[in-house]
């Protein structure tokens, strides 16, 4: 089983949105990439994106330490909880209202919402481990957490919490959501590998990449767009897009092993890249 990629951290409408792609797919799809820098960091990476543009991610600085982010209009700000250590920020709305998870002084994974400029610990009471993992713009959030019997996606929406399960699964993780609600669903089978479920509030559907042995599927755009990360059976890696009903792989042409992690509504995709100098940077797509 390989290592599973943060939240993604984090669907297509089955129904009347992927219709709309339908009408008209393009053969191929084309990839225009930029390098996202952070100054002074060794390393980074860009988990989401809203429809303004503004990112979010977690960068590792000078000092060895990790930082989340925002980066709006070439302005970066450090959104770094301070409850605990090594922040990471997974999902940003049109708010600017961040999810993400940070280290605690026990070092166990601990879920948060950033609203306002004030920072709120989230997840089911009393369990330990949690990541947010996607936000909305009307401020639903998915994520998931740990207890006794394994992991689990939720989604917490009016003050309330449900527990997602994909039927079958050994666990299951949280992804991405779109306006509409759908939600992306990361889960692991009885083999070890990795698949993904579209989740419309009633039922679950498989989205996996076809051929391949692992696809984690991330953001989910208004439109029904899916970013994903991939792995084959010979240890390939690459990001994917689920656009309509049919699967587009990419990777950035500046380096190696690419990961798709967030996307918008204006067909913008984020995540991150192993460059030539095996240095993980954050990049945009736009297609």
């Amino acid at each position: 089983m390989k290592a599973l990629t943060p939240g993604w951290c984090v669907v297509a409408a089955w129904f009347a949105m992927v219709a709309v792609g339908n009408a008209a797919e393009p053969a191929t799809l084309k990839f225009k990439f930029k390098t996202v820098t952070v100054s002074g960091a060794q390393s980074a990476a860009v988990f989401g994106i809203n429809n303004a543009g503004t990112l979010a991610g977690s960068y590792v600085d000078s000092s060895n330490v990790r930082h989340g982010f925002k980066l709006a209009g070439g302005k970066l700000t450090n959104v770094d909880d301070p409850n605990g250590s090594d922040t990471y920020c997974f999902a940003i709305n049109k708010s600017n209202a961040i999810v993400g998870y940070y280290a605690t002084s026990n070092h166990t994974a601990q879920a948060f919402l950033y609203k306002g400029g004030k920072f709120s610990d989230i997840g089911p009471a009393g369990l330990p481990g949690s990541q947010a993992t996607g936000i909305n713009d009307a401020g639903t959030v998915v994520g998931n957490f740990a207890d006794s019997k394994g992991s689990h996606a939720f989604v917490f929406k009016g003050g309330k919490y449900t527990t997602l399960d994909v039927p079958g699964a050994v666990l299951t993780l949280g992804g991405g959501i779109n306006k509409a609600g759908l939600i992306t669903l990361v889960w692991i089978d009885s083999e070890g590998n990795a698949e993904s479920s579209l989740y419309n509030g009633k039922s679950y559907k498989t989205i996996d990449i076809p051929k391949e042995e692992n696809s984690d599927a991330g953001g989910i755009s208004s439109g029904g767009d899916i970013v994903y990360s991939w792995e084959d059976a010979q240890d390939n890696y690459g990001g994917a897009l689920r656009h309509g009903t049919k699967y587009y792989k990419f990777s950035d042409p500046s380096g190696g092993r690419t990961f798709g992690y967030g996307i918008n509504d204006h067909h913008v995709i984020v995540g991150a890249y192993v460059d030539m100098n095996n240095v993980m940077q954050g990049f945009t797509a736009t297609y």
